[in-house]
């Protein structure tokens, strides 16, 4: 066990049915930074971020989190390590018929017996922290995206939690939005002292506030290093994804039978019928 990094994966292996995800995947994040997971669409990004979080059971390998691997504990040890992780989720996922206080409030009032003088104080502090207090009694229909996604993330922050993880924090943001979620991923995971994963498309926002990514392609991590040295990478692969060519080593086309002969097959099959 490394003191320094707050998850590990080994030789992680994971599939659906016969088609295969991850096949021995070895990744490290580090306490204290953000550290960006990226990857083309379909490499599993977000299936990592359930078997982190126990949601998803590896075929093989293993996964340490906060000291603890998560093979070995029983249900009520795993739900007392989720409450060491806050999760951004793509869309936000607010309850749309609560308030933004109550959205705030939820995982508090799920978790922890509190007083309620002291939920509001917890409330009150982490929508300041994200801007938007004044916005407590709105109802998240009333809010734009980039609000929204901001009130995520104060409910992510709720229970203080060691480490925050971000699903494609940035999709669907106008630039000014993005711009915010961005400052605020490296504010709050410097003023917090917590440990950030970011998984996230987008090469120039991310290279901004990552300490380090991986890029994953084919089960495995491709490339890893700060985003100046995944940008600078000989690997075609990698220069692909981080500077968005559309020609390269990810193909444009999914696998699929011959074009001609497919086309010519079913022709035959139509005049047969």
């Amino acid at each position: 066990m490394n003191a320094d990094h707050i998850v590990e994966i080994e030789d992680l292996h994971y599939a659906r049915g016969t088609r295969p995800i991850f096949s021995g995947l070895n990744l490290n994040i580090r306490r204290g930074e953000v550290t960006a997971i990226m990857g083309p669409s379909g490499t599993g990004k977000t299936t990592l971020l359930r078997l982190i979080t126990g949601q998803l059971v590896p075929d093989r390998g293993r996964i340490r989190v906060d000291g603890e691997w998560l093979a070995g504990l029983r249900r009520d040890g795993l739900y007392a390590l989720r409450r060491k992780i806050g999760m951004l989720f793509q869309n936000g996922a607010l309850l749309t018929d609560l308030s933004v206080y109550e959205n705030v409030a939820f995982p508090l009032r799920e978790h922890y017996e509190l007083p309620e003088r002291l939920i509001r104080h917890i409330v009150l502090t982490k929508l300041h922290a994200v801007g938007l207090r004044g916005a407590a009694e709105m109802l998240p229909t009333e809010l734009s995206g980039g609000m929204a996604r901001r009130v995520a993330l104060a409910r992510a922050m709720a229970t203080d939690p060691r480490i925050l993880i971000y699903d494609e924090p940035f999709v669907g943001l106008d630039p000014i939005s993005m711009g915010v979620i961005v400052r605020l991923v490296r504010r709050m995971n410097d003023a917090l002292g917590i440990s950030s994963i970011v998984v996230s498309h987008d090469v120039q926002e991310i290279n901004t506030v990552a300490d380090s990514s991986y890029l994953i392609s084919e089960g495995k991590v491709a490339a890893s290093g700060s985003p100046d040295e995944l940008s600078n990478a000989p690997s075609e692969l990698v220069r692909q994804f981080m500077h968005g060519m559309a020609d390269g080593p990810v193909p444009f086309h999914f696998p699929a039978p011959d074009y001609t002969s497919q086309l010519i097959g079913n022709g035959e099959g139509d005049d047969d019928a």
